[in-house]
């Protein structure tokens, strides 16, 4: 085969990748735009979405997005960008204005416990009572091993509405903002839109302190908050994701 010919047919195969990947990019955005509350949503929010980007010199839309949530600190942070060399770039903090619960991991149906630990979205609600709603994995597979065996609990999201018995939420013009951000991460192929929640933002002195607080109340705790705190830490001075896996007490690890 001649030269031209390999170059024409890898041209082909590059085109015609390119064509189904936009294809399935589309149709999953207008999937989600056949429910009025998302259709809704995105003719409210993308333009400011978009303009947001173009001030801060981000390309939209962001094919990686990164969530990370506080509790303590009541504040949900959106980390972007747009190839896996990259390092992410923080884009919005939200704030979240209702919690339940206390500092500590989710292990029982019922605590009104918010999880603490590392999650990804794995559900897009448009029709949720709570205005739109993004499914966490709840129970991961540390919370299966420590939680109870019977009744671990499940139905955990990031929400509007502004009330929660365990989940984490926002107002529901953020979370608009929210939903279309990761539909459009997961309609450029991100399946695995990693969320990790935090009792605290260890970096702030003063949360540090109330988690000492609540350690010296419940010692059992500390080495739960220093896991948490090591991927914190890894991402603070890498701006990636660390790769987080779990040995077979339920402790996580990090690579």
């Amino acid at each position: 085969m001649s030269h031209s010919l390999i170059k024409y047919f890898s041209l082909l195969i590059i085109s015609s990748f390119c064509f189904l990947f936009s294809t399935a990019q589309n149709s999953f955005i207008q999937s989600q735009k056949s429910s009025f509350r998302v259709s809704n949503a995105f003719s409210n929010k993308e333009s400011l979405l978009q303009k947001q980007f173009a001030e801060k010199n981000i390309e939209w839309p962001a094919k990686y997005i990164y969530i990370r949530s506080f509790k303590f600190d009541s504040q949900l942070e959106v980390w972007v960008k747009n190839s896996l060399k990259d390092k992410y770039q923080l884009f919005k903090t939200y704030r979240v204005c209702m919690q339940s619960g206390t500092m500590g991991p989710k292990r029982l149906q019922g605590d009104f416990q918010i999880p603490e630990g590392f999650y990804y979205i794995n559900e897009f609600n448009p029709r949720s009572a709570y205005h739109l709603s993004l499914g966490l994995n709840y129970p991961n597979s540390s919370d299966r091993i420590l939680s109870d065996s019977l009744r671990p609990g499940n139905g955990i999201y990031i929400h509007g509405s502004c009330v929660s018995i365990g989940c984490v939420s926002v107002n529901d013009s953020d979370v608009e903002e929210l939903y279309i951000l990761s539909a459009y991460a997961r309609a450029g192929g991100q399946e695995y839109i990693p969320v990790h929640i935090f009792p605290i933002k260890y970096s702030s002195k003063r949360s540090a302190e109330y988690l000492d607080g609540i350690i010296k109340l419940n010692p059992g705790l500390e080495n739960f908050f220093l896991q948490l705190k090591t991927s914190y830490d890894y991402f603070e001075k890498n701006k990636q994701v660390p790769l987080v896996l779990v040995d077979q007490k339920g402790n996580y690890v990090f690579n």
